[in-house]
C-alpha cells in the first residue's frame, strides 16, 4: 500500500512538472478548454437548484441557445480582463478580484440576453442567473485556487501534509502582517528553508486574527508566541518603518532568545537583484535608530552635474560610495584614481554595470596611480581638465599607521599636499578632503597626519598666490581652487571597522574582542556619510572645515552585546556562565582613545543643511607650515623618527602621543618615484623617547 502511495505521488509530481513546462499558449488553451465545461456545469446546476428536476433542463433543445451563449459571452470577457495571463502558482488577491469581476460581468450580460429573449418568449427563471453567477464563482475561482495549491504545496498528499512537510525546518515569526509580510510568508511557504508559524503586528485590530493561515499576535505577547509556536527566528517585514521604530523593535526583541533577520531592501527587490525570500542580517544602522535626513538635490549636484569629477582612493570604502553617489549626479566624466589594482577593478566593474543598466551619459576613467607622485596627479588633472576632486585616499587603520609613521606622513599628509598643489596648478575649482574625528586632539599618528592634511589645505586656502612646496623653480601659482574639509567619525561596515570583525567572530563562535568596556565611538552609514560629504563640499568658502552631525555616541561593548542577542545567542558572563559567546576586553590598541571628538574648539556655526556644521578653527600660515614640512620630510629621509614625533607635537595642536608605543618605520620614497638610494627597510625606535 505504501509503495502504491509513493508511486501515485511520483506520478502526480511528474504530471505537475509536465504542466509547468507547457508553453504559455498551450497553458492558456488548456484553461479555456477547462472553463467551457465549467461554465456549462455551472449553468446546468443553476437550473437544477432552481427546478429540482433534471428532466426540465434541456441543454440540447429549448435551452441550447443559453448553453451556447454562456461561454460565448464569458470567454471574451475572461480574455479581455487578463484571466488567462495570470500565473496559476502565483495567483494572488488581485487575480481573484479579476475573476470575480469577469464572472459578474458575464452573468450580467447573460441576464441581459435572457431578458431580451424573454420579450419574444421562452421565459427563464431569474433565480437561474443568480445561481449561475454564484456557481461560476465557486467552480472557476475555486479551481484556480486549488491549482495554485497543487503547484505550490503537497496538500493533496495525505502522508505529507503541508505542515508536516515543513517539520524540522526553523520556525519563524514574521514581524509585520502587511503586504511585505504576506509576500514573505508566501515565499517561505513555497521554499524549504524556513517555516512561518505566526505574524507579529503593532496594529491592535489585527491581533488574534488569522492572515494567510497564520495567527497574528501583538508584540506584548512575545513570550506566549515562543511557547505556542516554538519560533526560533523573527523576520522583519516592515520596510516603511523608520529607523527609530526599528530600533525600538530590536531593543524589545534582544531580550528574547531569537535570531533576527530582515527582508531585503525595496530598491533591491525592485531591481530584481534579490528575491523576497533572500533574507539578510539586521542592518546595524537600525540599532543606532537615527533616520537620515533627505539630501538636498541642489547641493548634491552643484559640483558634479555636467562636470569632470575625480575621486582619489576610489576603491576604498568611502571612495567607492562617493563614486556611486557621484554617478547618480551624472558628471560628464568620473575619474577613479587608486593605487590598488584590485580595488580599482572592482569599483570600475560595478559602476560600468550601473551605467549600462541606467543608460547614464557618464564616461568612466579608471586610473592607476598614487597620490604620493605629484607628476602623475598633475598629469591626470590637467589632461581631463578636472573641475572637482574628492580626496579620500588615506591610510586609516590607527594601530597600523602608529607603527608605520613614515608611511602615514607620506601618504596622508604629503599625499594630500601633492593632490592639493596639483589641483591648484591644474585650475581645479573644488577640492574636498575627507577628514576624520581622529584629527581632533589626536593621540595617534593617523589622526595627527590627517590634522596636518587639514592644515595644509587651510594654509593654501588663505594664499592668493602660492609658492609651491618642493617646486623651487616654479613661480608662485595663482590660487583659483576652493579647498574644503569634511570631518566625521566612524562609518558602519567600512574596511577595518568593528562591525565586520564582530560578525566574523560571531560566525566562528566567539569570542568577540572589545578593547575597553568604556570605548565609545560615533557611527554613521557609508551612504549617508558620502551624501553629506558631497553636500558639504558644495557649501562654504575656501578653508572651511565642516563637521557632520554623527548623532549620539555608541558604546562598542553594548553594540557587541546587541549583535550577539540579535543573532539568537546569549553572552557568557559571571551572571550567565552557560551563555554562548564570550566578550573579551583586550585593552586599548596603540594610539587609541576611549572617546573621539569632532571639534577642536567650541565655535561651531550652522549651515543650510541641518546635519552639517561649520567649525571655526585655528590654522597655520602657509610659509611656516611649508618650512616645517620640509624639515619633517628630511627627518624621515634620515630615519630620525624622534624628531618626526617632535614636529608632529609642534604642528598639531593637542597632539599627545601614546608614550608606550614603539614605532616600526618602513622607509619609502619621498617626493619622487626614484629615490637616490635605498635605505634600511625597517627601524624600531622606542616610543618613550621625546
Amino acid at each position: 500500500m505504501w509503495a502504491k502511495v509513493v508511486f501515485m505521488s511520483g506520478n502526480r509530481s511528474s504530471l505537475r512538472q509536465r504542466l509547468l513546462t507547457l508553453s504559455p499558449a498551450r497553458k492558456r488553451l488548456l484553461q479555456v478548454a477547462v472553463d467551457v465545461p465549467l461554465i456549462w456545469l455551472a449553468l446546468w446546476l443553476a437550473f437544477y437548484v432552481r427546478l429540482d428536476d433534471a428532466r426540465l433542463i434541456q441543454p440540447f433543445t429549448s435551452h441550447v441557445w443559453l448553453f451556447l451563449a454562456a461561454p460565448a459571452v464569458a470567454l471574451p470577457l475572461f480574455i479581455r480582463l487578463g484571466m488567462y495571463r495570470a500565473v496559476m502558482r502565483r495567483l494572488g488577491n488581485a487575480a481573484l478580484l479579476t475573476i470575480t469581476k469577469a464572472v459578474t460581468l458575464s452573468a450580467l450580460l447573460l441576464a441581459l440576453l435572457v431578458f431580451l429573449r424573454g420579450i419574444t418568449g421562452g421565459v427563464i427563471p431569474p433565480a437561474v442567473i443568480f445561481n449561475y453567477w454564484l456557481l461560476s464563482l465557486l467552480l472557476i475561482g475555486g479551481l484556480r485556487i486549488a491549482m495554485r495549491q497543487y503547484f505550490t504545496g503537497d496538500w493533496y498528499n495525505l502522508r505529507s501534509r503541508s505542515y508536516k512537510s515543513h517539520a524540522g525546518l526553523p520556525k519563524v515569526a514574521i514581524y509585520g502582517a502587511g503586504l511585505a509580510g504576506n509576500q514573505l510568508a508566501h515565499a517561505l511557504s513555497m521554499g524549504r528553508a524556513r517555516r512561518p508559524v505566526a505574524f507579529i503586528d503593532d496594529d491592535p485590530q489585527l491581533a488574534h486574527r488569522v492572515i494567510a493561515g497564520l495567527p497574528v499576535y501583538p508584540p506584548s505577547l512575545l513570550e506566549r508566541i515562543l511557547k505556542e509556536t516554538g519560533a526560533e527566528e523573527v523576520l522583519l517585514a516592515i520596510p516603511s518603518a523608520s529607523r527609530a521604530r526599528r530600533r525600538e523593535i530590536l531593543n524589545m526583541l534582544q531580550s528574547y532568545p531569537l535570531a533576527v533577520r530582515s527582508m531585503p531592501d525595496i530598491a533591491d527587490l525592485a531591481s530584481g537583484r534579490v528575491k523576497v525570500e533572500d533574507l539578510k542580517d539586521v542592518d546595524i544602522a537600525d540599532l543606532l535608530g537615527r533616520d537620515p535626513v533627505a539630501p538636498k538635490t541642489e547641493l548634491l549636484e552643484r559640483c558634479i552635474r555636467g562636470q569632470m569629477v575625480m575621486v582619489t582612493g576610489a576603491g576604498g570604502s568611502i571612495g567607492a560610495e562617493l563614486c556611486r553617489q557621484i554617478l547618480d549626479g551624472e558628471p560628464t566624466v568620473l575619474i577613479l584614481f587608486d593605487h590598488s589594482e584590485f580595488n580599482l577593478y572592482s569599483i570600475q566593474l560595478e559602476l560600468e554595470q550601473r551605467i549600462r543598466q541606467a543608460n547614464l551619459p557618464v564616461q568612466l576613467v579608471a586610473t592607476l596611480g598614487s597620490v604620493r607622485y605629484p607628476v602623475r596627479m598633475l598629469e591626470v588633472m590637467q589632461s581631463w581638465k578636472v573641475d572637482t576632486v574628492y580626496h579620500a585616499a588615506a591610510y586609516k587603520h590607527v594601530p597600523m599607521v602608529e607603527h608605520n609613521v613614515a608611511e602615514g606622513v607620506l601618504n596622508n599628509t604629503l599625499g594630500t599636499l601633492y593632490a592639493a598643489q596639483s589641483a591648484l596648478r591644474a585650475g581645479v575649482r573644488n577640492f574636498v578632503l575627507i577628514s576624520t574625528d581622529k584629527a581632533v586632539r589626536p593621540t595617534n599618528v593617523m589622526g595627527s597626519t590627517k590634522r596636518m592634511a587639514e592644515l595644509v589645505l587651510q594654509g593654501l586656502a588663505h594664499e592668493a598666490s602660492v609658492a609651491l612646496y618642493g617646486e623651487p623653480g616654479l613661480p608662485a601659482q595663482p590660487n583659483r581652487t576652493r579647498f574644503i574639509m569634511v570631518r566625521f567619525g566612524n562609518v558602519l561596515g567600512s574596511s577595518g571597522s568593528v562591525i565586520p570583525l564582530f560578525r566574523e567572530q560571531l560566525k566562528r563562535g566567539g569570542p568577540i574582542t572589545v578593547t575597553h568596556p568604556e570605548m565609545t565611538r560615533y557611527f554613521m552609514t557609508i551612504p549617508e556619510a558620502a551624501q553629506l560629504v558631497i553636500q558639504a563640499g558644495s557649501m562654504g568658502e575656501s578653508g572651511d572645515v565642516f563637521v557632520l552631525d554623527m548623532g549620539e555616541p555608541v558604546k562598542i561593548a553594548q553594540l557587541a552585546e546587541k549583535m550577539v542577542h540579535l543573532s539568537g545567542l546569549t553572552v557568557r558572563s559571571a551572571e550567565n556562565p552557560n551563555g554562548d559567546i564570550d566578550i573579551e576586553f583586550c585593552g586599548l590598541r596603540p594610539g587609541e582613545k576611549l572617546y573621539e571628538e569632532l571639534l577642536i574648539g567650541d565655535n561651531v556655526l550652522p549651515t543650510e543643511h541641518p546635519m552639517i556644521m561649520r567649525a571655526n578653527e585655528a590654522c597655520m600660515p602657509w610659509e611656516e607650515l611649508k618650512a616645517l614640512m620640509v624639515e619633517m620630510v628630511q627627518a624621515i629621509r634620515v630615519d630620525d623618527y624622534p624628531h618626526v614625533r617632535e614636529l608632529l607635537c609642534r604642528i598639531v595642536s593637542g597632539y599627545t602621543p601614546d608614550a608606550n608605543v614603539d614605532w616600526l618605520h618602513c622607509q619609502d620614497e619621498v617626493n619622487e618615484p626614484a629615490a637616490p638610494e635605498v635605505r634600511r627597510a625597517a627601524m624600531l625606535v622606542s616610543g618613550n623617547r621625546p
